[in-house]
């Protein structure tokens, strides 16, 4: 037998067998020694494929040893439409059930994931093409409901090529059925996240399996509406070779994560520890010490508009790793596009889990123009006020850092609602149900910057600046030449010290001698004990007064005696 002879896997999606202990790959066709790709966890080490995998040995890779009980109980009539085409339904089902050995599509059970109790639901693309029908729909509907009863988060895992033709409309309404299953949890203020494997199509793909509050797709995995055929023999289209690959979804926003296999279990128990109050991996630092107050005095608008703006000044992916224990990045606005532009997930801060969104820039001219220079697209802030609804949801303060020249001005931007996705995030921010403290970490531009620091605490840092308009705008449109941006910035005081003075800003955060690059460390230090510090007094807030003096600190902005009207004491520098 020639290495390519084999194309297909069958049904139980187990790598086709050459001869005894051999199998063959079906991407690539090499001849494979099974065991070698069972300590692989069926990956093909020539050409990295992912091979199915059954629903048994999902639950076997994902969950801690031994701690899987299946949870079945009795169905309904299987045969709604009493259904018969070459062969009756009947006999499909009873010959699915041999062949796979699942009296259906999908396994449900309890189990734990890195220690972490959870309701798990994986479907077997052996049983009939994972085809959702009544029973599948039932049961992972059960998955939802359990977890819900005993709040536990709720991890699913589909393999599935849509609604099972068999039952008709029956079938078709499990998709309602099943949406409606997984808003309850949602509701409920449970974790769901959904592994989405090779193939998920159809009806699946377009209910619960992109309904988790976390979308995780395995590398290589196929995934869409309509399969790759039907859209090319219905609309005569050529497309991408990446199609509705797990890697396109990344692109375009659909997906907040594409793992390996082996990485899947590693990521589900961090997201896991990090939605259940607990370090996700970070060590355990201790809260710093407050830094020792200092004054600051108040730097000439353009030295600090310089410092600002300089290449080597620490982006957010840089605060993350010195100021934060641990962060599982999220990606993507489930609608468009994943915006470099703006970066926002999960951390842990000294034992607290916090939604962290800001601004990167990156450092290098290669990073810098993938970064779009922290010039965000309307993805970019839909995105982020996605991640301000995970926020909500699951009761976790918000920490946002800013550092923009502001929102991207491309006709690109313009079409896709520039306008829309910045008034949207802002009014979305002003009635969170859950605490914001905002950081200007660099340069703060327009409404661009505004978008990430609508909150209950602003603090900036010592060479930082927020800025209706870049001094050069204010330059070319009042003083009618861009070389007067020193005199622009002078005029509108930018600095920390004049935001500080006029009650904007709660407090400035200091910065190491010689400026946040100079030692990264310590500014992310100095960062952290400020987090700490704002967050643990915001914590002490019931949801009504967090509201009530966000109105407030935005009312008495520009209205007056805003020194008498201060919510919060604040003092010359942070600590």
């Amino acid at each position: 037998m020639s290495p390519t002879s084999t194309t297909t896997a069958p049904a139980l999606g187990r790598p086709p067998a050459a001869h005894a202990g051999w199998v063959s790959c079906p991407e690539c066709g090499w001849l494979l020694y099974r065991k070698r790709l069972d300590r692989n966890l069926s990956v093909c080490p020539e050409c990295d494929h992912h091979l199915r995998l059954s629903a048994r040995a999902r639950i076997e890779l994902l969950v801690d040893p031994g701690s899987f009980a299946e949870t079945v109980s009795g169905s309904g009539h299987r045969d709604p439409l009493i259904f018969t085409d070459l062969r009756d339904y009947t006999d499909r089902l009873q010959e699915a059930a041999r062949r796979s050995g699942e009296s259906e599509a999908v396994v449900v059970g309890t189990a734990a994931i890195g220690g972490t109790a959870v309701v798990v639901a994986v479907m077997d693309f052996g049983f009939l093409g994972g085809s959702m029908g009544v029973e599948v729909g039932r049961r992972v509907s059960a998955a939802a409901a359990l977890a819900v009863e005993r709040q536990l988060p709720l991890i699913t895992v589909c393999a599935s090529g849509g609604a099972r033709m068999q039952e008709g409309v029956f079938s078709l309404f499990q998709m309602a059925r099943t949406s409606a299953a997984f808003a309850q949890v949602r509701e409920a203020g449970l974790l769901s996240v959904c592994v989405l494997t090779d193939p998920t199509y159809g009806g699946v793909s377009a209910s619960f399996a992109t309904l988790a509050s976390v979308l995780v797709g395995e590398r290589g995995a196929h995934v869409g509406f309509a399969g790759r055929r039907v859209v090319q023999e219905t609309i005569g289209a050529d497309l991408p070779s990446d199609f509705q690959t797990a890697e396109f979804l990344l692109a375009h926003g659909l997906v907040d994560r594409v793992e390996t296999r082996a990485e899947l279990r590693p990521v589900l128990t961090r997201l896991l520890a990090l939605h259940h109050g607990r370090r996700g991996g970070g060590g355990t630092r201790p809260a710093p010490a407050p830094p020792q107050s200092r004054a600051v005095a108040g730097p000439d608008p353009w030295e600090v508009v310089q410092r600002a703006r300089a290449v080597e000044r620490p982006t957010t992916l840089d605060y993350l790793a010195s100021a934060f224990d641990d962060f599982v990045e999220l990606h993507g606005d489930r609608a468009f596009s994943d915006d470099p532009a703006v970066v926002g997930g999960v951390a842990s801060l000294a034992g607290r889990t916090v939604v962290v969104i800001g601004h990167e820039k990156g450092h290098t001219v290669r990073e810098r123009v993938a970064r779009n220079f922290g010039m965000a697209h309307p993805e970019g802030y839909r995105k982020a006020m996605r991640l301000l609804g995970h926020a909500e949801t699951f009761g976790l303060p918000v920490v946002t850092l800013v550092d923009t020249p502001g929102a991207h001005p491309g006709p690109e931007a313009e079409e896709r609602g520039q306008s829309h996705a910045i008034a949207e995030i802002i009014q979305r921010s002003s009635r969170l149900r859950v605490p914001i403290v905002s950081v200007v970490t660099g340069e703060g531009g327009s409404g661009g910057a505004l978008a990430l620091c609508t909150s209950d605490r602003l603090l900036v840092l010592e060479n930082a600046f927020l800025s209706v308009i870049s001094p050069e705008g204010c330059a070319a449109i009042l003083w009618r030449t861009a070389t007067a941006a020193p005199t622009a910035a002078r005029a509108m005081r930018l600095g920390a010290a004049h935001l500080r003075d006029s009650g904007i800003a709660d407090a400035v955060v200091p910065e190491p001698a010689g400026g946040a690059a100079a030692d990264v460390d310590a500014a992310g230090q100095a960062l952290r004990a400020a987090l700490l510090r704002h967050l643990e007094e915001l914590a002490r807030l019931d949801v009504a007064d967090l509201l009530e003096a966000r109105v407030r600190r935005l009312a008495r902005i520009g209205g007056g005696d805003t020194q008498a009207l201060r919510a919060v004491p604040t003092v010359a520098q942070e600590g």
